[in-house]
């Protein structure tokens, strides 16, 4: 397996000399771009496993950088570096998703310090953990799917693995030398959707002040994830459809057709069937993705993965070595429902392990959130839960109305992403509450 890469990305070459002759060595492999669209083609051909880029940068600077490194790579640490001046700049960054910071200048020490803290374990990075008969299963489908070609639709519960195996299929796959790009439908705006998609030329709308390749582009030779797909408007589904179909696109702008060769996947938690009977995601569409279906069960469904992925999660929290779960906290790991699947479990442990005082992770130390219901569990704090779920439910309630039901907004004014919103939505019409504007939920 290739071990995973540092990328510097600096506009002074001097500078990004001296970075690199400070962490380069046997042992860690350096990668350097002098600008943000380099290093965004090194990252869609490499195994980069933490950048560490200037702030203040031309033309591309490190804000609209690290924006584009969480489209291509979400859980692809990133490191800024600034000037004295300029750290109010790295801190509006960092709640946008940087993972540190550094002020310039600083010693060598720092910065292998924060190589060090940050560089991604490479084990189990290209391969789902799998120790359930389930899970096994599934792998082994995967496995044979990806010496395909074929379409996959990828469907399961949100946070139940769909990218890990859709990155797994690509990885075993003969495209695997080539990029692999993701978008999250979910988390693009309508309007702003097909440009991402598809590309634009120059001049082609107010503020495209220069060409861009869309993801398709990015993602020729290679393979294109479309997360989250049935979240995407009728009206680009069918542009989307002629795309797939005539395998080659147009930019927005563009009167040139640009010939591709990509291997589509696409995610959903949705039931794809009930959309299409509902007339939100056109049938034609579904028979051109839906060619080689792949369901990923819940994680209560494969509970014999429950174990060694907090196990797994443990290992890789490189900053608190040496934790072990107690056998009381192994046996309420097990009893939890997991409403939120794999993420959910992997917060958990991230809690846990800062609220845990000695070696070991005991049942007092899992810090559960208080608005999921937990089984197994001994206090009886059924009072609270209530409470706490019916002022939530109200803050939501009032953050829709505000909105005129408008979804987005209201998940913008909670401070949460469209897709937990959801999620608390579902669980309220399991309580039984009238949602504002509940036609398309």
């Amino acid at each position: 397996m290739t071990e995973p890469a540092v990328l510097i990305v600096e506009d002074d070459a001097h500078l990004r000399e001296a970075l690199y002759d400070t962490l380069a060595s046997d042992s860690l492999q350096v990668l350097t771009a002098d600008s943000g669209p380099a290093a965004l083609e090194i990252l869609a051909n490499k195994p980069v496993g933490l950048v560490v880029s200037d702030l203040q940068m031309e033309p591309m600077d490190g804000a609209t950088l690290l924006r584009n490194i969480h489209e291509m790579r979400p859980n692809l640490p990133a490191v800024l570096m600034t000037a004295y001046g300029t750290i109010e700049n790295a801190v509006d960054v960092m709640r946008n998703g940087a993972a540190d910071y550094l002020v310039k200048p600083f010693e060598a020490s720092e910065l292998k310090a924060v190589v060090d803290k940050y560089l991604a374990p490479v084990q189990e990075l290209d391969r789902p953990l799998a120790v359930d008969p389930v899970s096994c299963e599934i792998l082994r489908i995967a496995e044979r799917v990806a010496g395909t070609d074929a379409t996959v639709t990828l469907t399961g519960e949100s946070g139940s693995g769909k990218e890990v195996f859709a990155r797994f299929i690509h990885a075993q796959s003969s495209r695997k030398e080539h990029s692999f790009v993701a978008i999250n439908c979910a988390a693009i705006p309508e309007n702003m959707l097909e440009a991402v998609l598809f590309g634009y030329e120059k001049g082609a709308f107010t503020g495209a002040t220069s060409a861009h390749a869309g993801k398709f582009e990015q993602a020729n030779e290679g393979t294109l994830l479309l997360d989250e797909i049935t979240e995407m408007d009728l009206a680009l589904q069918a542009k989307l459809l002629r795309v797939i179909q005539e395998k080659e696109v147009e930019r927005i702008g563009g009167r040139k057709l640009i010939p591709l060769n990509v291997r589509v996947l696409a995610t959903t938690n949705r039931d794809l069937k009930a959309c299409v009977a509902d007339g939100k995601f056109r049938e034609d569409l579904y028979y051109r993705l839906n060619v080689f279906p792949l369901h990923i069960p819940a994680l209560r469904e494969r509970r014999d993965d429950i174990l060694p992925l907090a196990e797994l999660f443990i290992k890789n929290q490189i900053d608190m070595p040496g934790r072990r779960l107690s056998g009381d906290a192994r046996e309420r790991l097990l009893a939890h429902s997991w409403p939120g699947n794999i993420r959910e479990l992997d917060n958990l442990i991230q809690r846990s392990l800062i609220l845990a005082q000695g070696d070991e992770v005991t049942a007092n130390d899992l810090a559960f959130e208080p608005d999921v219901a937990t089984t197994g569990g001994s206090i009886d704090d059924t009072g609270l839960q209530q409470g706490l779920e019916d002022h939530q439910s109200q803050l939501i309630l009032d953050a829709l109305n505000a909105s005129n039901g408008h979804r987005g907004e209201a998940a913008e004014s909670l401070g949460i992403s469209p897709r937990t919103l959801r999620y608390k939505l579902a669980r309220m019409r399991q309580r039984g509450i009238a949602i504002p504007g509940d036609t398309d939920e």
